[in-house]
């Protein structure tokens, strides 16, 4: 086992290809893993398109030009470095988290991503390969009855928006939530919407078959942003008072300006989608004066990836239905393409090696 297949992307010219490289060797406290399944996010059609960059490239991708993409990786131990004997059992069922940070500050002490914060598939190599190195301490067990493709997509796709309601948005049962956006990310916000008691759940998207999709998952009403009626079906859906908090998953300055327009009294915005454009209020008086908020977020926190692997394995949070599509990973510029597409509608395509 010398060489192995990995999705690569040349950073210069923005070519992406699978193609057969060597197999990594894991170093002290690393692990190498047997990839199951690596899940395609929209950020990585970003990086393919060079509307995403890595943030802190590590002296292998700096020095290669190339990147593994893939944040989303869930496999098997295969082999331990040194020093790390008997602290993983090869053959163990695991996910990968989705980055690594400096665990030092105080931000990675209380489980938060900080400053130092380096990404898998962004700064280091991922796991759309055969074989991935991870951290050790970026391993978390999965058990027997979760299958990999459902756990791979949670240290993103889950867990991004998992962080959102829970840690940033603060929500509280039978407070009423908008979730602007039903792809990867809103489609799971609005299953942990449900999961902890929010109370009208409102989906928000333009596209018919996202809407339906959202009433499946168990929104409460499912909007279309460009009607008329919008804000009339809001007041109604929240008996007159408006959103309790409000999430971007979908990274539109006009999904901002209409998500601030239907906040109530105390209500704050979330920012979990993510775009370089700026951050405007068009009434600044009413904002203030209603003691409405903005929260950035971004990603998942590390302890929310073993929280949903236990809700996952429990049979409280169904993941099945999102996994839209299996994909070998030789093929896996096809699905970066349906992604990018909307092929099918797809919540998340994995990619099988």
């Amino acid at each position: 086992m010398d060489t192995m297949l990995a999705g690569r992307l040349r950073l210069d010219s923005l070519t992406f290809a699978v193609e057969e490289v060597p197999v990594p060797v894991p170093g002290p406290g690393e692990v190498l893993v047997e990839v199951r399944a690596a899940g395609i996010c929209l950020s990585d059609v970003h990086l393919i398109d060079g509307s995403l960059s890595p943030f802190r490239p590590d002296d292998a991708v700096a020095g290669s030009g190339a990147l593994t993409l893939g944040h989303e990786v869930a496999g098997v131990v295969h082999s331990l470095g040194p020093n790390l004997v008997g602290a993983w059992n090869p053959g163990t069922r695991v996910v990968l988290q989705a980055g690594q940070s400096c665990g030092r500050c105080e931000a990675c002490v209380r489980g938060f991503l900080c400053g130092q914060m380096t990404t898998r598939g962004v700064d280091y190599d991922g796991g759309w390969a055969q074989y991935a190195i991870a951290r050790e301490d970026t391993l978390i067990r999965i058990p027997d009855n979760l299958p990999f493709e459902q756990a791979a997509i949670i240290p993103d796709a889950v867990s991004t928006p998992y962080g959102a309601f829970v840690e940033t948005g603060a929500v509280r049962p039978g407070q009423s939530v908008g979730i602007w956006g039903v792809g990867g990310l809103g489609a799971h916000g609005i299953r942990i919407a449900r999961l902890i008691g929010a109370a009208p759940v409102i989906a928000v998207d333009p596209l018919p078959a996202a809407r339906e999709r959202a009433l499946a998952f168990g929104a409460d009403v499912a909007l279309d942003p460009a009607a008329p009626d919008f804000t009339q079906a809001v007041n109604e859906a929240t008996g007159g008072q408006g959103l309790d908090v409000a999430f971007d998953f979908a990274g539109f300055p006009a999904v901002r300006d209409q998500a601030i327009s239907v906040l109530g009294f105390g209500g704050a915005l979330v920012l979990a989608g993510l775009t370089p454009a700026p951050i405007t209020i068009a009434d600044s008086i009413t904002f203030s004066a209603r003691r409405n908020q903005i929260r950035g977020h971004f990603g998942g926190e590390a302890q929310g990836v073993d929280r949903l692997v236990a809700l996952a394995s429990a049979g409280r949070l169904d993941l099945a239905p999102s996994v839209t599509a299996r994909i070998p990973l030789a093929e896996a510029a096809d699905g970066v393409a349906q992604l990018e597409k909307k092929i099918g509608d797809p919540i998340r395509i994995v990619l099988v090696p």
